[in-house]
């Protein structure tokens, strides 16, 4: 695998013979060509970072993706049994399956993959490869790269809480998962989605793997949504995750991402608060061993009045690993009575770890409650002490302790019992045991449920001005 500190040759990683290829494959409509021409032209002219005071933070080194294959097709990889009220989508080598229970069916909820939403009439295909927000060159790359996509109807007022369940499989050396997703949530609906990347031991190799990964949700008003991510692939994966929503007026969306793998991870969480009363929590947990980088980018805009908004992001890096976590609240103008908050911590394990946290506050009205935090420490001697004397051996506090930091993030998510379901993860992590998929060891979460969907009388704007 290429060092750490190589220089990517992003020329290398993508060319017009490659594209033509896989529209062939897919049976791409011509608007869909044509967006993806537009995406590669986007990849060859944009920066990797157009902030250029992020310039010096922004961390791909290593990553060679210029033996890829998107197109192809492998065997589907073996299933655990389906929870029979949950939506589950599959993404693998053999392309995108859905599995959609009848009551939500009848209640309906619809669903599309890839082959119709190009049959589709209603509408231009091109939005699964033209993007909300591409404004630099990883993201144009993995837009090029689409191989995959779903779309979900949740329709006004569905009766039913809708579960759905994402699963992301890599299962070959060289492999594109590059996957697209639209949500739509009606007013007064409510969607929990679990998205869950895994890695079987078939395609792991020093040869790295491309996983695409960009949701973009609506929510109308009143309505509610709770977006899991569980990122747990192999070493040779190298992930781009990016996030949009809107919200309407009262809406609720809770972001939740936890990182246990992978080899580069660039994630961008955008939301704007577009309703009047709308409410947004993005919670971010990363524990980073070995030469793995992770570079996180949260922007939460502010645009309807009474509007609250936080981010909360924790990592653990041990070894070598690096993070980034960059954290914007933007206030416009008439944003009144806003309430946000920035949180970026992190906990350094080794010598060689490093982290940076960056919060921004950018606010344009007067009437609003604005604040940020952040650190970045080795673990505190005198917790470690107070544990080794009452007899607990150092590798175990240090370990008691970084645990206790995450689950400052995970014990605060609106699902219940978030971190018992990840512990496992964690765990494996922590002794270096590999997270793989295969036949009666499936990683994959059990049912989930949300927790109270009432915000806390301390969350409300007059109360934080006390």
């Amino acid at each position: 695998m290429a060092a750490a500190s190589s220089v990517p040759q992003y020329a290398r990683w993508l060319d017009p013979d490659r594209l033509r290829t896989l529209s062939t494959e897919l049976g791409d409509p011509d608007p869909v060509v044509a967006a993806r021409h537009r995406a590669f032209e986007a990849f060859e002219q944009l920066p990797v970072e157009p902030n250029p005071i992020y310039r010096g933070y922004a961390n791909i080194g290593g990553a060679d993706l210029s033996a890829l294959a998107p197109s192809g097709r492998g065997t589907p990889v073996p299933l655990p049994p389906s929870d029979p009220a949950t939506l589950r989508v599959v993404h693998d080598a053999s392309g995108t399956r859905t599995e959609l229970p009848r009551a939500l069916a009848e209640a309906g909820v619809r669903v599309r993959t890839l082959p119709e939403i190009w049959r589709g009439a209603d509408e231009a295909p091109g939005w699964v490869i033209s993007p909300a927000v591409a404004d630099d060159k990883l993201t144009a790359f993995a837009r090029a790269m689409t191989n995959r996509a779903v779309e979900i109807d949740v329709p006004d007022r569905c009766p039913l809480p809708v579960r759905v369940q994402d699963l992301t499989i890599l299962s070959r050396p060289d492999e594109v998962l590059s996957i697209r997703r639209r949500l739509r949530v009606g007013p007064g609906a409510r969607l929990l989605v679990s998205e869950e990347v895994y890695s079987t031991g078939d395609g792991a190799s020093a040869r790295q793997r491309l996983h695409g990964s960009s949701t973009d949700i609506t929510l109308g008003e009143g309505a509610t949504a709770r977006y899991l991510t569980v990122h747990a692939p192999d070493p040779s994966a190298v992930s781009l995750y990016q996030r949009y929503a809107t919200l309407g007026g009262r809406a609720r969306l809770g972001w939740v991402w936890t990182g246990f793998g992978g080899l580069r991870i660039r994630a961008k969480m955008l939301t704007e608060l577009a309703g009047n009363g709308s409410d947004a929590e993005d919670l971010q947990t990363f524990y980073g061993r070995g030469n793995q980088a992770y570079d996180s980018q949260v922007q939460i805009t502010h645009l309807g009045t009474d509007t609250h908004g936080q981010s909360v992001t924790r990592g653990l890096f041990a070894d070598s690993s690096q993070g980034v976590s960059r954290g914007l609240a933007r206030i416009e103008k008439e944003a009144r009575k806003t309430l946000s908050y920035l949180s970026e911590h992190a906990m350094l394990l080794s010598r060689g770890a490093r982290s940076d946290t960056i919060p921004i506050l950018e606010i344009l009205c007067r009437d609003v409650k604005a604040t940020h935090s952040s650190s970045v420490a080795p673990v505190d001697p005198e917790k470690v002490f107070y544990l080794e004397s009452r007899g607990i051996a150092r590798p175990e506090a240090v370990r008691m302790i970084g645990e206790g930091f995450l689950s400052h993030v995970l014990e605060r998510a609106p699902i219940a019992h978030l971190r018992d379901h990840l512990y496992p993860l964690l765990a494996a992590r922590w002794d270096d045991r590999e997270i793989r998929w295969e036949t009666g060891r499936f990683p994959a979460l059990p049912p989930l449920s949300v927790t109270d969907e009432v915000a806390p009388e301390e969350w409300r704007f007059d109360a934080k001005l006390r």
